[in-house]
C-alpha cells in the first residue's frame, strides 16, 4: 500500500517537474515559430541556438523585486498567481499517461472543476490590483469564460454519454476501433475553438487584450507573479494539446503517438496566434451562443439517442 502511494506520488511530482520543463521549451518554440513566420530569427544568442532562452528569462524574472501597489489588496493579489499555476498543475493528474500511475476515475468532473476555478484566479488578480484597467480585464476575461464553458461542457458531456465514464482511460478504450474525430467532425470544430478562448489565445485573448486594455488582469504584475500567470497560461495550453489527443485521436496508452498528436496541437496553437487578427470582444459571444451552443447541443442530443438505441 505504502509502495503504491509512493509510486503515486513520484510519479505526479516527476511529471509536475516535466510540465514546468515543457512550458520553458513551449516559450522557446512559440518565439521561434512566430519569428520564422514574420521572416526573422526570434531568439538565437543564450545557449545553443536560443536553447537557454526560456531559463535565462525565468532566473530574470524570479530574481527582480517584486513590487506591490501601495492601494493593493495584498494576500489577493499575491496568491492569485500562485493559485493559478497549482491548478494548471492539478489539472495534469487527469491526463492517461502510461509512465502514470494515477487512474483517475473521475478525471473528467476534476478537469471542470479546476478550469471553473480559474475563473476564480482571474477575477482576484484583477480586482486585488486596484486598478482600472486590471479590473476591465478581469470583467471581459470573466463574461468571456461564461460564454464559452457552458457548450465545452455539452461538447465534454457528448463523449461522456458515449463512454459512460468520467474516467479518460475510458476515451481510449472505446477508440481502438474508430476514431471519435471521425465521428464528430463538428464537435472538433467547436472545441477547437473553446479551447482557444479557455487558454486566452489569439484570436480570444480577451482578458488580457494589449492594443486597448494595456496587458488587462496582469497590468500590475512584475516579477515572479508576472511569471506564474504565464507558467499556468502555458501550461494550460500543453493540457488542452495533449487532452484533445485523448479526446479525439485515442490517445492514451500509446504514448509516443499521444505525444505526437499533443506536440501538433501545441504548435497549431501558436500558428493561429501568427495568423489571425484579434476578434472584437462581442464576436467570441456570438459565436459562444449563436454557434457553439446550438452545434453541441444537438448533437449531444444525438449522441444521447445513439446510446439508448444501440
Amino acid at each position: 500500500m505504502f509502495l503504491n502511494l509512493f509510486m503515486m506520488i513520484f510519479s505526479y511530482l516527476f511529471l509536475v517537474v516535466g510540465v514546468l520543463v515543457s512550458v520553458a521549451f513551449m516559450v522557446l518554440f512559440e518565439r521561434k515559430i512566430l519569428g520564422y513566420i514574420q521572416i526573422r530569427k526570434g531568439p538565437n544568442k543564450v545557449g545553443f541556438t536560443g536553447i537557454l532562452q526560456s531559463f535565462g528569462d525565468a532566473i530574470k524574472l524570479f530574481i527582480k523585486e517584486q513590487t506591490i501597489p501601495l492601494l493593493s489588496n495584498l494576500i489577493p493579489f499575491y496568491f492569485a498567481p500562485v493559485f493559478s499555476l497549482f491548478m494548471v498543475i492539478l489539472l495534469w493528474s487527469v491526463v492517461p499517461l502510461s509512465s502514470s500511475f494515477i487512474n483517475f476515475y473521475l478525471g473528467g468532473l476534476f478537469f471542470f472543476c479546476c478550469t471553473s476555478f480559474g475563473v476564480y484566479t482571474l477575477m482576484a488578480s484583477g480586482w486585488s490590483s486596484n486598478s482600472n484597467y486590471a479590473l476591465l480585464g478581469a470583467t471581459r476575461g470573466v463574461a468571456q469564460t461564461i460564454s464559452y464553458e457552458v457548450s465545452m461542457a455539452l461538447i465534454f458531456l457528448s463523449f461522456i454519454f458515449v463512454t459512460g465514464s468520467f474516467n479518460l482511460n475510458e476515451f481510449h478504450l472505446y477508440q481502438s476501433l474508430v476514431w471519435f474525430i471521425l465521428v464528430s467532425f463538428p464537435i472538433f470544430l467547436c472545441w477547437l475553438g473553446s479551447i482557444l478562448a479557455e487558454t486566452n489565445r489569439t484570436p480570444f485573448d480577451f482578458a488580457e487584450g494589449e492594443s486597448e486594455l494595456v496587458s488587462g488582469f496582469n497590468i500590475e504584475y512584475g516579477s515572479g507573479g508576472f511569471a506564474l500567470l504565464f507558467l499556468a497560461e502555458y501550461g494550460s495550453i500543453i493540457f488542452m494539446s495533449y487532452l484533445v489527443s485523448c479526446m479525439f485521436f485515442g490517445g492514451g496508452v500509446s504514448g509516443l503517438f499521444l505525444g505526437f498528436i499533443g506536440s501538433f496541437f501545441c504548435y497549431w496553437f501558436i500558428w493561429v496566434r501568427g495568423t489571425l487578427p484579434r476578434f472584437r470582444y462581442d464576436k467570441l459571444m456570438y459565436l459562444a451562443w449563436k454557434s457553439f451552443l446550438p452545434v453541441s447541443l444537438n448533437l449531444m442530443i444525438f449522441f444521447i439517442t445513439m446510446k439508448l438505441l444501440v
